[in-house]
């Protein structure tokens, strides 16, 4: 799996790094941040790896094999150029605090960083279009964040999500200029894609 990031300044890792000691009662606390714009699976791009050979594998009525990792990532670059044209540098903000209770996906509870950014949400949408939404965190489930935490004893966890939420602090504004396509596997950014 791939995913479309918005790349964060320095000042969200710095405040996830204050909030990081008050993350207790959590089973994970995130060392690494991001800000997801859209996953998107190897199998979502095997319609678009032209050049993929079945090496013999199924017929014509078989399911197109699984592209290699490569060729799928190659492809999922070129598909993004003209889905991402025409998108100019836009705004974004953390914002404050927040939790889900009940996540769709992966143990609960998770904190988060609120962000808001309408053109981010426009923009998840224009890509959900073209690949699909992965149900319940994609599409009209989407809700632009940064995971800081996430399960644990929801007693604990939940009194930590208190006194967090109720934390003030200014908002973190900042315009994006690009958006980097992330491999988790590896942990590193392998495009860049200008606006």
């Amino acid at each position: 799996m791939f995913s479309l990031n918005v790349p964060l300044p320095p000042a969200v890792t710095d405040l996830a790094g204050d909030l990081h000691p008050k993350l207790e009662g959590f089973d994970r606390v995130r060392e690494r941040h991001t800000l997801v714009c859209k996953r998107f699976g190897v199998d979502d791009v095997s319609d678009r790896v032209a050049d993929h050979v079945a090496d013999g594998v199924g017929g014509p009525s078989a399911d197109p094999p699984r592209p290699p990792k490569p060729d799928a990532l190659a492809a999922l670059r070129e598909a993004l150029r003209p889905l991402l044209a025409g998108t100019d540098p836009f705004e974004v903000a953390v914002t404050g605090l927040d939790a889900f209770e009940s996540p769709a996906s992966g143990s609960g509870p998770v904190v988060y960083l609120a962000v808001e950014s309408d053109v981010l949400v426009r923009l998840h949408r224009r890509l959900c279009a073209a690949y699909g939404a992965i149900e319940g965190i994609e599409g009209d489930g989407y809700v632009p964040h940064v995971t800081l935490a996430r399960g644990g004893d929801p007693d604990a966890s939940g009194e930590a999500i208190d006194r967090l939420v109720e934390r003030e602090f200014e908002p973190i504004r900042w315009r994006v200029h690009a958006l980097d396509l992330y491999d988790p596997e590896f942990r590193e950014v392998v495009e860049t894609v200008e606006l």
